[in-house]
């Protein structure tokens, strides 16, 4: 390193001191480390020898590594999440050899370069595989499978033969990530948003394509809920295209700033209780002619309200009312006004032409009960902002996507005559093979004719990603 350097003072520091020193900084600076606990056990691993600087200062390659994460705007990202100040200012700090004069200056110069390329090279390195912020962290409603950085991946840096070679490995690849960094770089305009707005929604929807839980299966149904659309995937091709209405949310008025979102509660995120989720799940089963079995939230705020203002609507609309499980014969009785009524009763809508989920309802578990339906309620599709549902997915064409995941064969038989009867009884019937479904959230994305598409933030989820992205 004195070679490189210039400067005949770092011959000077011994290992066996300089790594006592080093283990007492990383004590002392654990708050400011990246992940202390992998940190330190890398260097205990190495008798707190400077790692990274012993393997990638002589080739230039820490200076090079700085170069590159000096450039993470293209990726919507600020260099200071990374301290790339730090770890530039150091790097010359060696370089120009005039500025360690001393023994104890060399020894300091040389744990601050240490860590502070541990910090940076790290944090970015992790940051390009697997996104910077955990959306599990951030989003109350969020069930989607997303891997997350381990002790393995945190070593990679280290162990690498050529820094800049991995650092070039890393950097994603993905056709629509590129197409995001383009608009990014030509400050390309979101339609209504200003330079400023479009500029962060593009960021925002980078980051989300770094998390590390997109499809990997041949065939599966994918829902981009700020889209409203539903699009079955077989094969990277599009089989199927549908209208969908979603869940109501907080961002009702469409406001496009990203920065209302509540700083002083970074760690909490406030849904509106009839958002969609986002999830990953499996298709297992349909239920033709399906039976509601009203949410109690549904039946306080709704249900009973009507009930009280109309004595037939309980009747018309065929929902049975129970009390503790059976089945009340003379519903109209009851004191529909009277405080905690919804509580009391439980409502289940028999099969219908009325009934709130259709013909059909497809089954997937989850801890939200949501599930994607047949719905009475066309007219909702023609609408441009269809965030109009309780938390459910109404899909346009249900027939169409029940043959899209069981095919031409008697299972699909029995689901379209269900569907068509004229005295409806529910019937499961399970899928011969269990399809992925997705339910995501992309205000940003490059549809399958490789165009480039912006949707409202109809949750307000960009408003939340963006300030944990922007935090530090």
């Amino acid at each position: 390193m004195a070679k490189e350097t210039g400067n005949k003072i770092f011959n000077q520091i011994d290992m066996e001191e300089f790594g006592q020193k080093l283990k007492l900084a990383i004590e002392s600076r654990s708050k400011t480390l990246q992940n202390p606990k992998f940190t330190d056990a890398i260097y205990a691993e190495h008798q707190y020898e400077p790692i990274l600087t012993e393997k990638y200062f002589p080739d230039s390659g820490l200076l090079k590594a700085a170069n590159v994460i000096a450039q993470v705007e293209d990726h919507g990202l600020s260099p200071e999440t990374f301290k790339i100040s730090k770890f530039k200012s150091t790097l010359d700090k060696i370089y120009q050899k005039s500025e360690v004069k001393d023994l104890d200056a060399a020894y300091q110069t040389l744990i601050d370069l240490e860590l502070a390329a541990s910090y940076s090279i790290t944090t970015y390195s992790q940051a390009m595989e697997f996104g910077l912020v955990s959306p599990r962290k951030i989003y109350a409603q969020y069930y989607t499978k997303t891997k997350r950085p381990d002790s393995i991946s945190f070593r990679k840096p280290y162990q690498t033969k050529n820094l800049n070679t991995f650092l070039d490995s890393i950097q994603p690849q993905r056709a629509d990530y590129k197409m995001l960094q383009q608009a990014l770089k030509q400050h390309t305009l979101a339609p209504g948003r200003s330079a400023e707005e479009s500029k962060r929604l593009i960021a925002v929807n980078l980051e989300r394509l770094r998390w590390q839980n997109s499809p990997v299966e041949d065939k599966y149904v994918w829902v981009n809920i700020p889209e409203f659309q539903l699009q079955v995937i077989e094969k990277g091709q599009v089989s199927l295209a549908m209208k969908v209405c979603v869940g109501e949310g907080r961002n009702q008025n469409m406001a496009p700033s990203l920065t209302e979102y509540d700083e002083n509660e970074l760690e909490k995120d406030r849904p509106f209780n009839r958002e969609t989720p986002q999830l990953k799940s499996l298709i297992h089963s349909v239920q033709v002619n399906p039976v509601w079995n009203i949410p109690e939230s549904i039946a306080t705020n709704e249900i009973v309200k009507y009930a009280a203002k109309d004595r037939y609507y309980l009747g018309n609309k065929n929902i049975d009312v129970f009390y503790k499980g059976k089945l009340v014969e003379d519903p109209e009785t009851i004191d529909w006004s009277a405080a905690d009524v919804g509580k009391t009763y439980t409502f289940k809508q028999r099969p219908g032409d009325d009934n709130s989920l259709g013909k059909i309802k497809f089954l997937f578990n989850n801890q939200s009960s949501v599930y994607l339906h047949d719905t009475p309620a066309k007219a909702a599709f023609n609408q441009p902002v269809r965030a109009v549902s309780h938390g459910c997915v109404r899909v346009e064409q249900p027939q169409e996507l029940a043959k899209a995941l069981f095919g031409a064969g008697k299972k699909f038989d029995r689901i379209s005559t269900g569907m068509m009867s004229e005295d409806p009884k529910a019937e499961n019937i399970s899928l011969p093979k269990q399809i992925p479904v997705y339910l995501s959230y992309f205000t940003c994305w490059r549809n399958t004719a490789g165009e480039l598409k912006f949707a409202k933030d109809i949750y307000g989820l960009d408003a939340v990603l963006y300030t944990h992205l922007f935090r530090s």
